[in-house]
């Protein structure tokens, strides 16, 4: 058994402990909303109160999004493929802005017309259809829970190949951590949280960055270096072939870029601002935020590869990384970065699966009367972010070589299940309940048939056909279908 590195361990346990104190400090705001009748709990937990500020909205977006797949799975993918895969992980950088571009005002202005805290509660009064809610409840459910094994998984094997610990120990010190502070906290436990762990990214990013540089000899010598090891790995198209083909390529980026604004916990930070000039803030700092870390940290596993050879498990490439290019302390300090990455995913994933079980089906179908009684919801809240904390631990147990996929197999069907339903129903007057139960039924039917049956069909990824299938789905159905009502095209085109 590997003996514990305790220089790095204790680092990374002073942050994990600064993260309890700042749950604690946002369940303290949170009790303070608590009234006799219950009101306002529920928009506090889920939302903040609506009241994140630009600087802030643009942490707890690029913090949410880019996560254990940025700063583990993605590196250690660059570090076996190249700089074709730093090239397809790009797609990611204008998360930030397509998100708040396209949702932007009118999202939040709707949202606070009646009320949402989820994208569910959004769904609910655009189409009015008890079908929609629960379809998409049960894919958060399902999609997000295999998203956050997947998160865990790069955060034990971080802690593993790092410090020393087991897997399993890593595991259960990781998810201890992301449950309480999400739990006691809610949405501001998680952005101001989020706001520490974008901060510590970025830096942690540059100094890995620059460290990797200098001890490659600069650049240039590390792209003939790379060269040397592989001629596919300065290649375009990768070091397998057939891989990194054009069609692929471009196909992915759909997935990584432009399509996540069907993400429920990133378009659940487009309701939550305070004002257009927090949004515009948010665009920019998100958007450079995004670029910096993504190019930083995917350079620096492809430049790796030139560094340190023979890693048995690319979800080890950083860890290893940090342990030999830095003193045992300050890779305990380095590495808190990817923790507060993969963190701020965990517990962003974590709420908005506990709203979707409490706010979503609980308050609105088993115990339409609990929405008043805040203690009881402040129990159920609680007692299901553990359930799903240890649900999500015993998946992780057996985790895949590469949490990447299993991370994009999530993120994708997510996709499928929530593109059309949002953007359609903010801009589209003809969106009706029909065509959004049917485009979320064959969005999520399709991309399980071609994950499983056809990954790659036409050479395109999954997600391609997947989206193409559903938002034909949903023209053609509610073009022939009965349009929404007045009542409904009132609330959502009069503001």
């Amino acid at each position: 058994m590997e003996a514990i590195n305790w220089g790095t361990l204790l680092p990374i346990i002073i942050y994990f402990a600064l993260m309890y104190f700042i749950g604690i400090y946002a369940a303290k705001l949170l009790g303070k909303v608590k009234s006799a009748n219950g009101e306002g709990y529920m928009d506090e937990y889920m939302t903040g109160g609506r009241s994140t500020g630009g600087f802030v909205l643009a942490m707890t977006l690029v913090a949410t999004y880019l996560s254990a797949g940025s700063f583990i799975g993605g590196p250690g993918t660059a570090y076996t493929h190249g700089l074709a895969w730093v090239f397809l992980a790009m797609a990611q950088m204008p998360t930030g802005y397509y998100t708040l571009a396209v949702l932007g005002k009118k999202f939040a202005i709707v949202s606070r017309k009646i009320g949402a805290n989820t994208i569910t509660d959004f769904l609910r009064e655009r189409y009015k259809s008890d079908a929609v809610v629960i379809v998409a409840s049960l894919s958060i459910i399902f999609f997000l829970i295999a998203a956050m094994a997947s998160q865990w998984i790069g955060a034990a094997r971080l802690l593993q190949g790092s410090t020393g610990i087991s897997y399993r120990t890593g595991l259960l010190f990781f998810g201890i951590t992301v449950v309480v502070h999400t739990a006691i906290g809610g949405y501001r436990g998680v952005v101001l949280n989020d706001t520490l762990q974008g901060i510590v990214m970025t830096i942690s990013t540059l100094v890995l960055f620059i460290t990797v540089i200098v001890k490659g000899g600069g650049i240039g010598n590390i792209i003939q270096n790379m060269r040397a090891i592989d001629p596919g790995m300065i290649s375009p198209y990768g070091v397998t072939e057939g891989f990194m083909t054009r069609t692929w390529v471009t196909s992915f980026w759909v997935l990584v870029g432009f399509a996540t604004i069907g993400l429920p916990s990133i378009s659940q930070r487009a309701m939550s601002y305070k004002d257009c000039n927090s949004l515009n803030k948010g665009i920019k700092v998100g958007t450079v935020v995004s670029i910096s870390i993504l190019l930083g940290m995917h350079l620096v596993g492809a430049f790796g590869s030139t560094l340190v050879s023979g890693i048995s498990s690319g979800d080890l490439v950083l860890p290893t990384l940090a342990s030999q290019l830095f003193p045992s302390a300050i890779a305990g300090i380095i590495l808190a970065g990817p923790l507060a990455a993969v963190m701020s995913t965990v517990d962003s994933q974590l709420l908005v699966v506990v709203g979707a079980i409490v706010n979503d089906l609980i308050i609105n179908y088993l115990k339409p009367g609990l929405a008043k009684d805040s203690k009881s919801v402040s129990m159920r809240t609680t007692g299901w972010a553990v359930i799903i904390g240890v649900i999500t631990y015993i998946i992780a147990m057996n985790p895949p070589e590469l949490m990447v996929w299993l991370n994009l197999f999530a993120t994708a069907g997510q996709l499928s299940t929530f593109l059309w339903p949002t953007i359609l129903g903010l801009y589209w007057k003809k969106a009706n309940k029909q065509g959004a139960l049917v485009s979320m039924v064959v969005g999520i039917g399709s991309y399980i048939y071609f994950n499983y049956f056809l990954p790659r069909p036409m050479g395109l990824h999954a997600i391609v056909p997947t989206l193409a299938l559903s938002l034909i789905a949903f023209l053609v159905v509610s073009n022939f279908t009965e349009r929404p009502s007045d009542e409904v095209i009132e609330l959502f085109w009069g503001i």
